[in-house]
């Protein structure tokens, strides 16, 4: 390939990885930043509001039906209990989400809730609040769609902002690639006068692979029936999705106590810890999910109880398009684990959350060098016509 070809191949691909640095600026960052600080969302809550989580020191805990009664009481009349989620560690707290009654919902809208945080010792409850609104949960759903309300248009977008970071990486990689080929010489700092220069050049290519995963999970997660067809999870689904239903609210007198629910449970997955109990919903076939911790690397394991009889219920396993059973979907939440930083050790979790303040710090960087670049020109082109 020619110095001319490679010259003008060179100017395309900063012209694209300009115009996706620049154009996209305002929604790459704060699509970064955020993810950046849901990395540690949990320690971010405990500093935002300690106390939901001043718990009695110790492990002591009471049967779950001191909880829901508490919940309750809490509630009153604006909110029936759906789910109790029981610690995952010493010093956590229970945590009681309840859906808010009288609701109207458009089919696809998600019923909003009230949390109660109680201790585990004394099934005091701690404190009572609807988190919609709340900095984590504003995160959340500025990550996740942009804070769109309109269903699946906001995950679509964020799905193609990842593959806008993509190509920007693939793209500041042809850019940053030395011209003889020395790479080891290319990894040094002061490779142009230009300290901003420098800092783009050496931030990005440390910064690239984790980014390019990151980004590659996120996409993934947006598209998820595309993504789970693509890898042979699940059934492929041709046209538009309909609307999700509205979910069914949960039954505010369930037939079952919930204690003798959670020993049924415990006798069908014996010497697991329960970490969750879903109460039943309006419906025919009412029933209790009890959630318990997935050990090692083994799946989590949900147990269902129908409300009817207290007697376990055989989970119904999800149909392939061939008329045969789907494999099990274990990518897509290794996906969410690689991409969240969730559950993985300390140095991905620092590395996922630089690749969230990387759109900051490149954008604003290649911004100043664009900026610069355009005003030589300019100078130059004020010579000549001079």
């Amino acid at each position: 390939m020619t110095q001319s070809v490679l010259g003008r191949l060179r100017r395309f691909w900063l012209d694209v990885h300009l115009w996706i640095g620049v154009g996209l600026f305002l929604l790459l960052v704060p699509l970064g930043v955020s993810g950046a600080l849901l990395v540690w969302h949990h320690p971010l809550e405990e500093l935002m509001h300690p106390q939901r989580f001043a718990v009695s020191p110790g492990e002591a805990r009471l049967p779950p039906s001191a909880y829901l009664a508490a919940s309750r009481t809490a509630f009153g009349d604006q909110a029936t209990v759906s789910q109790i989620r029981l610690p995952e560690e010493p010093g956590d707290p229970v945590v009681v989400s309840g859906r808010i009654n009288g609701q109207t919902l458009a089919p696809g809208a998600r019923p909003q809730s009230l949390t109660a945080w109680i201790d585990p010792a004394t099934g005091k409850v701690l404190e009572t609040a609807n988190t919609r609104n709340e900095l984590v949960n504003v995160m959340h759903r500025l990550h996740g769609s942009l804070l769109i309300t309109t269903p699946g248009l906001g995950r679509k977008i964020v799905g193609w902002m990842g593959w806008a970071m993509t190509l920007s990486c693939l793209t500041g990689l042809w850019l940053w690639w030395p011209r003889n080929n020395k790479v080891v010489r290319g990894l040094r700092w002061r490779r142009s006068p230009s300290t901003m220069n420098n800092l783009h050049h050496m931030f990005g290519f440390w910064v690239l692979v984790p980014l390019l995963v990151v980004s590659l999970t996120g996409v993934y997660i947006s598209f998820p029936a595309t993504s789970r067809a693509l890898f042979g999870v699940a059934e492929w689904q041709t046209g538009p999705r309909p609307p999700r239903p509205v979910p069914p609210p949960p039954l505010a007198a369930p037939a079952q106590p919930i204690d003798a629910v959670l020993a049924a449970a415990r006798a069908e997955a014996p010497g697991l810890t329960p970490a969750s109990v879903s109460l039943p919903t309006e419906g025919r076939r009412a029933s209790w999910r009890v959630q318990f911790a997935a050990v090692g690397d083994a799946d989590p394991v949900a147990v269902q109880i129908s409300d009817r009889d207290g007697r376990p219920q055989k989970a119904r396993e999800p149909a392939a398009a061939s008329g045969g059973t789907a494999r099990p979907d274990t990518l897509s939440p290794l996906m969410r684990k690689i991409h969240d930083g969730q559950d993985t050790p300390f140095i991905w979790q620092l590395l996922v959350f630089l690749t969230g303040v990387a759109p900051l710090l490149l954008g604003v960087t290649g911004t100043v060098m664009w900026l610069r670049r355009r005003a030589r020109q300019a100078h130059l082109k004020a010579l000549q016509a001079g």
